[in-house]
């Protein structure tokens, strides 16, 4: 499936939207539509599931996207969170310098280390030429923040500027001892939290992989100096066995370990899990151990103390993190490419189909009324008894079979048609979305059926 299909089938059946479509677009801008609302929230079900309800180390929290500022001078977002950037000198197009560099190279140079004269000299050198027009003449390399300001209350001045967060973490580290305390929690735990950011992307792009606005599930675990590797290590296998535990295929990850020379000063290891996009292997999931860096940095500028009092040693000291931290959208994307398929029957016809885990699924399974004069009021019932505990759907337009080919490419994992049998002896016809066998099914075991099989 390349990208330009995807966004299509997006939109087709109501999983994405463009942004503000109707007054011409916003670039990169997307709206989740009524199913991809559904698949979003049911990613999101599914990472707090298993990361934090399943788990006896860890809690939530749910952290406001505008905080104090200082925030974000002492996690030193205000002085370094910035890329490099160029101009195209005739058509203005405005690219990210190392992108560009990366890009021109086949992937062979790998900027991000390099000091923006040394871009400078690289794009020169290899007359690099512009995307877009074609031509060689960029403006010189120049930093670009990506944080997004704004203003509170009615005057707009430095005293009343601040920051929507880049990133959801730093939230939860301003309120470790809050929740330590709160919840009476001894190290190791965990903080969990999904929600906005922003970034001010220079060349956002590829759908839902690099947007300004975006959703992040982030997990901070605190933990003792010393047993840092073995939660890192741990993260990076829960992490990976979610995804296929989810029915992303083996094949489409990767493994990344970042090297230490390119590692940031105060990190002991990061690794990304790789998923195949259709431009390649791509970041999809971010494990980093971190030491004790961003607390330790809260402490300096807030004169607050992040320590932890251990019960056990009587010592006190500032608590490592590992910090395995992905977005909705790329996993929305990854779920989606994974599971697609035109398949191909063995009569020769072809079926749009969905393979998504039923957990994922936005509809569980959808009513469908045989015949919609003689059946319709009793798979109305079936439908408001099943709508009480699961999302379905309902329809009652065109020949069955078309309805089944429009379940099966959405992904709804069950079709469960009401018939005769139905009406005479209270049974229904629930066929399979992979492997379109059906069963017969009693209409009070239903529930039953549905919650065995699409639980996670």
């Amino acid at each position: 499936m390349t990208l330009d299909e995807l966004v299509s089938y997006a939109k087709r059946y109501g999983f994405v939207f463009p942004g503000s479509e109707i007054y011409g677009g916003l670039a990169n801008a997307w709206d989740l539509g009524p199913l991809g609302a559904l698949l979003a929230e049911n990613i999101k079900k599914a990472w707090f599931k298993k990361f934090v309800d399943e788990s006896k180390y860890n809690v939530r929290l749910d952290s406001p996207i505008i905080l104090n500022s200082r925030v974000w001078e002492a996690s030193g977002h205000l002085s370094s969170f910035n890329d490099p950037k160029v101009d195209c000198k005739y058509c203005h197009n405005r690219e990210r310098a190392d992108k560009l560099v990366e890009k021109a190279s086949n992937g062979e140079v790998d900027a991000d280390g390099m000091k923006l004269e040394e871009i400078d000299e690289w794009i020169k050198s290899h007359d690099v030429k512009c995307p877009v027009c074609g031509k060689s003449e960029w403006t010189p390399c120049r930093t670009f923040s990506l944080m997004y300001k704004t203003s509170q209350g009615v005057v707009e001045d430095s005293q009343s500027t601040v920051y929507l967060r880049p990133e959801t973490c730093q939230g939860i580290y301003i309120d470790f001892k809050n929740i330590q305390r709160a919840m009476r929690l001894k190290l190791p735990f965990g903080v969990g939290q999904c929600g906005k950011a922003f970034r001010n992307e220079i060349t956002p792009g590829n759908f839902l992989f690099r947007v300004r606005e975006f959703e992040q599930l982030e997990m901070e675990f605190f933990c003792k100096p010393g047993t840092e590797e073995e939660w890192f290590e741990y993260y990076k296998a829960f992490c990976e066995n979610f995804l296929t535990s989810l029915g992303i295929s083996k094949d489409n990850l990767k493994l990344y370990d970042h090297p230490k020379e390119k590692l940031a000063f105060y990190s002991k290891g990061t690794t990304d899990i790789l998923f195949k996009f259709p431009w390649g292997f791509d970041e999809l999931w971010g494990i980093a151990s971190r030491t004790n860096y961003d607390l330790s940095k809260h402490m300096e500028f807030s004169g607050e103390s992040l320590e932890y009092l251990d019960p056990e040693t009587n010592e006190k000291y500032i608590p490592y993190v590992v910090e395995p931290s992905v977005g909705v959208g790329r996993m929305f994307l990854a779920f989606l490419l994974n599971n697609y398929e035109m398949e191909t029957l063995e009569n020769g016809d072809t079926r749009e189909v969905l393979h998504i885990h039923p957990y994922l699924a936005p509809y569980k399974a959808v009513v469908l009324p045989l015949i919609k004069k003689a059946h319709s009021e009793k798979a109305t019932e079936i439908y408001e008894m099943l709508s009480k505990e699961f999302i379905v759907s309902y329809d009652d337009t065109q020949a069955i079979g078309k309805r089944y080919r429009r379940a099966d490419a959405i992904g709804t994992p069950y079709g469960i048609t009401i018939d005769d049998d139905t009406l005479s002896n209270g049974t229904v016809t629930v066929r399979n979305r992979d492997t379109m066998t059906q069963d017969i099914v009693k209409v009070e075991d239903l529930k039953d059926y549905l919650r065995e099989r699409t639980s996670f």
